[in-house]
């Protein structure tokens, strides 16, 4: 049965929701680290790192891979077994994804937020099963949302929107906390920040291959291998 523009949409809503269970919450991404350093400090600094972020950070790899996994599971019919050639594809960009993190808290992060939502969509869709499996074990976040976002009958583009938009949306809650900041001001910085969600989807639906991206987050790097040794944690990341 055809998936409506409704039931795709609510389906959207579903993956990307705080709901979801797979504890997106738990993580800062370096930010802690950056509040306790007094790096980040006001709504203004916190807007500042979160642009260069979706500018040059792993969050623009991590889209490009949410459309590129999402391109070669649609293109292979994702109800059938994946080909050599896709399960090839697929692998290789889940074993970039692994590489290019550069702190152990960011690789483990991405693994155990891939590894529940494997075993949820696994679960709702055993047919899954050889799809995950073909990414390999660990399955990085990234990948595993794009092979349950294309099973979910979910557009490339509104599948990326709304990865980049829940990245955003779980740090700007962070924020909230962390610095802290008001609720509004938290709803007015995600709002000054849609015009570059919408340039960090084109960049990632545009890219063919992850090699084509050129990225420098050192400053985040750092923050997460420092946040293992803060005194007080309130974030695993």
């Amino acid at each position: 049965m055809t998936t409506t523009k409704a039931q795709a949409l609510l389906r959207l809503l579903q993956l990307t929701s705080p709901a979801l269970p797979v504890g997106a919450y738990s993580y800062s991404e370096g930010l802690e680290t950056l509040v306790e350093q007094g790096v980040i400090a006001t709504s203004n600094d916190m807007l500042h790192w979160l642009t260069q972020e979706l500018t040059y950070g792993l969050v623009v790899l991590d889209s490009a891979a949410v459309g590129l996994v999402h391109s070669a599971a649609a293109q292979a019919g994702l109800r059938a077994q994946p080909g050599e050639a896709t399960t090839e594809a697929i692998a290789q960009l889940n074993h970039q994804l692994s590489a290019l993190r550069d702190s152990e808290e960011t690789r483990q992060q991405s693994w155990d937020m891939g590894r529940a939502l494997v075993r949820m969509g696994t679960h709702l869709h055993p047919d899954l099963k050889p799809w995950f499996s073909a990414a390999g074990s660990p399955c990085n976040f990234a990948v595993a949302f794009a092979l349950v976002a294309a099973r979910w009958e979910i557009d490339a583009l509104s599948a990326v929107l709304g990865y980049l938009h829940s990245w955003a949306a779980n740090l700007v809650t962070s924020a909230v906390k962390l610095i802290p900041l008001g609720q509004t001001v938290g709803q007015e910085m995600l709002l000054e920040l849609y015009p570059l969600l919408e340039e960090t989807c084109d960049r990632a639906i545009a890219t063919q291959a992850l090699d084509e991206l050129s990225l420098s987050s050192w400053g985040t790097s750092l923050a997460t291998m420092q946040h293992e040794v803060l005194y007080t944690r309130l974030f695993r990341s």
